[in-house]
């Protein structure tokens, strides 16, 4: 189950990148709520998702 938890770490990290990328792509164009919303959800989601593979010992 190590490589369980290695690979929810990755895709956390994957998560929180197309978030903030998202975001940076969102305000350089202008901004756009969809964007934003799309992008804080992506790195809530990793940030989450990180926090339990902590709790759970991973």
């Amino acid at each position: 189950m190590r490589w369980y938890g290695r690979a929810v770490l990755v895709l956390s990290a994957v998560f929180v990148a197309i978030g903030v990328a998202l975001l940076v792509v969102t305000a350089a164009h202008g901004g756009g709520v969809v964007g934003f919303m799309l992008g804080g959800l992506f790195v809530a989601l990793g940030v989450a998702r990180f926090q339990l593979e902590r709790k759970r010992g991973g």
